[in-house]
Order: C-alpha cells, then sequence, then structure tokens
C-alpha cells in the first residue's frame, strides 16, 4: 500500500432544521460580525434574511453580497472583497451552491492577504490561514463546503482558474436538507449528477487511497440510490439527505484524490459556452468512462452496481455495461446527450483541449491522457 495523508480539520454539522445552529456556532467559532456571501434567488427567498436574524438572535451583526453569478468571475470576486473589507465584519457565512461558495473562499484570500485571487491561481499558494468561515449548502452537488478548492473564470482569458489549498476547507459545515428541497429539477440533476462524477473520479482516480475510497463508496451508495428519487421529487425528505451526505462525501473525497479527465474537460465548456458546470460534467461522462475503461481494474463493477436498477455479478460485468448505464441515467435526469446540444461549437476544441491540459486533475486521471487524446475526446463527446 502506498503513503497516504488525510484530515478532516472541521465540524460538520448534518440534520434537518440544522441551520438553527448557526448562530450558536458563530459564537463558537468567536465571531462577531458576519458577512454573508450568497446569491440573489437565496436573497429573493427570503433565506438570507432568515440567517441574518438567526445571528441577530445571538447578538451578532451581519451585512451581506448577494450579487453572485453562475460561473463566478475574478470581478465578482474583487466586488464581494471590497464589500466585505468595507464592513469591517470578521468572518463569512457562505450560503448557496457553488458558486457563492467558491467566491467566499476567494474573498477569504484576497481579503486576508491583498492581491487578485488570479495571484494564488494554482496549488499551495496561500500562504496561511484565510478569514474564517462556516459554509452552508442549499444545493446537494459541489461539495464545496468540505474541499480545498475555488474555481473562478477569468473572462479576459475565457478560462476557469482554480486555487487549491487546504488553507480553503471552511471551519464548519452546516448541512440542512430543508435547504435544498426547493431546488429546481434541472438544477437538482445538475448538481446531482456533478455529486456523483466527483465520487466516480476520486475513486479511480491514481491519487485515490483506502480513505478517500471509503468515502467515493459511500457517496456513490448514497447519490446512487436517491438521485432519481430526489430529481422526481425535490421534497422527499430521505432522497434529500442522501443527496445531501453524499456530496460532502464525495467533496471530501476528491479534496484528497483530485478527479480526472471529466473535470479537467468541463471548466473549458463552461468558460467558453457559460455551460453549468454539473451539465458539461454529466455530458462528458460516459465518453470518459468509456476511454477510461481500458485500464479498469475492477473497480467499474461497483460503480456500476451503485447506479444500477439491477445489479449484475461480476461474470455478468463488462465494462461497456457502465458506460451505457451512465448514459440511460443521464436521459432519465434530463441531462443532454452532447456538447454540441449545449452549443459547443467544434472550431473551439483545440483552443479548450489547451485549458484542459492545464489542469491537475488530468495527471490523476487513471490513464494517461495528451494533448491530442483531449481534442478526441472532446469530439466524440460533441
Amino acid at each position: 500500500m502506498k503513503e497516504f495523508t488525510f484530515s478532516i480539520p472541521q465540524k460538520i454539522i448534518v440534520g434537518k432544521g440544522a441551520l438553527e445552529k448557526v448562530g450558536q456556532i458563530s459564537v463558537d467559532l468567536d465571531g462577531k460580525h458576519a458577512f454573508i456571501i450568497s446569491g440573489p434567488n437565496l436573497e429573493k427567498m427570503g433565506i438570507v434574511s432568515k440567517v441574518e436574524g438567526l445571528l441577530n438572535e445571538v447578538s451578532i451583526d451581519a451585512d451581506s453580497y448577494t450579487n453572485i453569478e453562475a460561473n463566478p468571475s475574478v470581478t465578482t470576486v474583487e466586488k464581494a472583497a471590497k464589500a466585505f473589507i468595507e464592513s469591517k465584519a470578521d468572518y463569512i457565512v457562505a450560503l448557496g451552491g457553488g458558486s457563492p461558495l467558491d467566491v467566499a473562499k476567494a474573498v477569504a484570500v484576497v481579503a486576508k492577504y491583498g492581491g487578485s485571487i488570479t495571484d494564488y491561481e494554482g496549488a499551495h499558494k496561500v500562504p496561511g490561514k484565510v478569514i474564517p468561515m462556516i459554509a452552508i449548502p442549499t444545493t446537494a452537488g459541489t461539495g464545496s463546503e468540505v474541499t480545498a478548492f475555488s474555481v473562478i473564470t477569468d473572462h479576459i482569458r475565457d478560462y476557469k482558474l482554480t486555487v487549491f489549498s487546504y488553507e480553503l476547507i471552511p471551519n464548519y459545515a452546516i448541512l440542512d436538507q430543508n435547504l435544498i428541497m426547493t431546488t429546481p429539477a434541472s438544477v437538482a440533476a445538475a448538481c446531482g449528477i456533478d455529486a456523483f462524477i466527483h465520487a466516480e473520479e476520486s475513486y479511480i482516480s491514481r491519487d485515490a487511497s483506502p480513505f478517500t475510497e471509503a468515502m467515493s463508496e459511500k457517496a456513490m451508495e448514497l447519490i446512487g440510490r436517491s438521485i432519481r428519487a430526489f430529481v422526481a421529487d425535490r421534497e422527499n425528505q430521505k432522497a434529500a439527505e442522501d443527496m445531501l451526505v453524499g456530496s460532502l462525501f464525495a467533496g471530501i473525497a476528491f479534496s484528497w484524490a483530485r478527479l480526472g479527465n471529466v473535470h479537467a474537460m468541463s471548466h473549458p465548456v463552461s468558460a467558453y459556452f457559460d455551460v453549468p458546470h454539473g451539465v458539461a460534467n454529466g455530458i462528458l461522462l460516459p465518453t470518459i468512462v468509456n476511454y477510461n475503461s481500458s485500464v479498469d481494474e475492477g473497480k467499474y463493477l461497483k460503480i456500476y452496481n451503485y447506479i444500477s436498477e439491477e445489479p449484475v455479478t461480476k461474470e455478468q460485468f463488462q465494462p461497456k455495461m457502465l458506460t451505457e448505464a451512465i448514459r440511460n441515467l443521464n436521459a432519465e435526469l434530463g441531462i443532454p446527450d452532447g456538447l454540441a446540444a449545449v452549443g459547443v461549437k467544434e472550431e473551439y476544441i483545440k483552443a479548450m483541449a489547451k485549458d484542459a491540459m492545464k489542469s491537475g486533475n488530468i495527471m490523476a486521471n487513471p490513464r494517461k491522457t495528451e494533448y491530442e487524446d483531449i481534442i478526441e475526446l472532446y469530439k466524440e463527446a460533441m
């Protein structure tokens, strides 16, 4: 067994109604003035004001910044960081899906150390502890509440940059399934398939360890048994809990095992064509699963049985069955069956492939991948 390292340097609270504990957790964090980073829809729904009220109940002042778009930009980070500094807050409450959580992490860095978030692009460039954070996810997909990554779009380069540092992991995470039960079906599908892919890619990653494999397997078990039910009925309490906890475990897994070609290739798709991250991932997954099938060492059977409604034995299984099962799952969830369906133009493939090769996830993919391979994979996925 190769050497491996892991830690879970945060406190995670899971349960129906857990949001009500945000005030006490803020006190435990020794927070005096909160800065809530969220999105416009949650503001309209009254969730932001609810969190403000819960903080006020324990005599904590709160300001908020909610002008966060999907695939948030460097400019958005700059504006949010400026608002944070002007508020004189001492900690951040990140409330929402992957976009607000990614911005909150970026603000936590820039507000502490200055400069632009582009200065911290890459791995381990954050010099030390960042502004304290409490993360509260409202989608079951990104796992950002427990991950060491912030992904921000640089429109100058049409490029999604990644900041990777274990300093980015929030101090606390609050998972309340009530917060994800009003999610639209299309968002639930995109986020849900993203969470599954986090588990699948980290499971077969070159950097996987017994710890991450355990997290990945439990994530796939929970997501596999509940993703269809949750997309069909977001008020299904058991399915909502499974998806939220499955996303959590998948996030922990990929923070330590990285991902693979799906995520490396999906970021340029989103950067160039503004395709939702989960949708881009879902479209690419069957093509990449097929590509990696030649190096499968038995994990494909387990993955298949987690998502298939009719599990099979080792003797019955062939790797191509997993590719077909994923295509069927995508169809059930309403994920398009090709990149062309979401507006991707073939003339951009070489540029996207060049950007994809910059991702550290390429090195973690189980099958060695070169630039020309990425070009062909994009073409197959069209």
